[in-house]
């Protein structure tokens, strides 16, 4: 049989690797279970995030059928902080679905892991390699930007239809004989050595193969396609207060951070005031009638694709019956009880000022 006409690059990728990894809990076990959670918090999210979101998740739920017995409120808790929310309740659909249709074993083909919600080709990939030392090769961020130095690829990474150029690539380049090894090793090399800025080429295994090297055109690689600029949108957040109580809500499960909860807010329109769109809101979605009563303050906050800015007010409750036209539940509750619900992010930015004006 010929060798693979890669095999100097896959045996240098993987020597490199098994001396300089880094020591991460998730490379510590070969649960499928453990590597799917890690996978799937990893996407867009940093590791050294990652880590201690991973460490009370595993601690809290350390099997998928504990994970499927919980109610999404707990995992959407437990995830808070951590952003995506889309990939808790699809962590936690499919805990589920492997529960009743896989007897509590995460699948071990590709046709059928990829049937779970949220599980596409990079997490598929990921958890049959690595736990199930399966050839199936891995494409991330990182791998892209390997990939286009190496061979200077003129595919731009961060365009949907290239991906399939470097998929292709990359199933040139995997080496079936040790598959979880080798794909770790080239997100690995992605992470701590080509770099997107100032990569490390002294130190890469692969430096004498790497066309991008050879020519002097590391920083040309990868290719970007230019995108616009995130779009802002100012928003309006009314904090009703009744007999001593906040009024909180609870968002859709299906969208921009489903399940979680939150206080009546939307978007101000283009010469409307603050205060107008705020009181608006509380009508329109909520149906309460309300006065504002102090101003708390005005924050911001950046999504994938679009930003905020937030001004938020403590209204004081005049009339109405609460109901609900777009949030899917209520409560009214203490301000010390809010730790208990599930928050987004820019919550949690302004409630520490809330906290000062709702002082008795």
């Amino acid at each position: 049989m010929a060798p693979h006409p890669y095999r100097c690059m896959q045996a240098a990728l993987t020597d490199w690797y098994r001396t300089n990894q880094r020591d991460l809990p998730w490379r510590n076990t070969r649960d499928p279970y453990k590597i799917w959670v890690s996978e799937v918090m990893l996407q867009q999210t940093q590791v050294n995030t990652v880590i201690p979101y991973y460490h009370r998740f595993i601690t809290r739920f350390p099997d998928v059928h504990t994970l499927a017995a919980v109610d999404l409120q707990s995992v959407l808790k437990l995830w808070e902080g951590l952003g995506y929310y889309s990939r808790a309740r699809n962590l936690h659909q499919a805990a589920n679905i492997i529960v009743k249709e896989h007897g509590s074993s995460i699948p071990g083909s590709l046709k059928e892991i990829k049937q779970l919600p949220g599980v596409g080709d990079y997490i598929a990939a990921a958890v049959l390699s690595i736990a199930y030392n399966l050839p199936h090769p891995v494409v991330d961020g990182n791998v892209k930007r390997v990939l286009a130095r190496l061979f200077l690829m003129d595919a731009p990474v961060n365009h949907t239809g290239s991906h399939v150029v470097f998929l292709k690539k990359a199933e040139e380049l995997m080496d079936a004989t040790l598959p979880a090894a080798y794909n770790q090793a080239l997100m690995e090399l992605g992470a701590m050595v080509c770099r997107p800025k100032q990569p490390e080429c002294p130190a890469c295994p692969l430096r004498s193969q790497c066309l991008a090297f050879k020519a002097n055109k590391t920083g040309e690689f990868p290719r970007r396609k230019k995108t616009k600029p995130l779009p802002e949108y100012a928003l309006a957040v009314g904090v009703v207060k009744k007999k001593g109580k906040i009024l909180i809500t609870r968002r859709p499960e299906k969208g921009l951070l489903g399940g979680l909860w939150d206080f009546p807010n939307g978007r101000i329109e283009p010469s409307e005031d603050p205060d107008a769109a705020c009181l608006r809101y509380l009508k329109t979605e909520v149906n309460i009638t309300a006065d504002i009563d102090t101003f708390v303050t005005s924050i911001k906050h950046a999504y994938t694709h679009f930003k905020i800015a937030m001004d938020v007010y403590v209204c004081r409750f005049v009339a109405g019956r609460v109901l609900l036209n777009g949030p899917t539940a209520f409560r009214w509750i203490n301000l010390e009880e809010i730790s208990a619900y599930p928050l987004p992010k820019a919550v949690h930015k302004f409630l520490p000022a809330l906290a000062n004006v709702l002082e008795p």
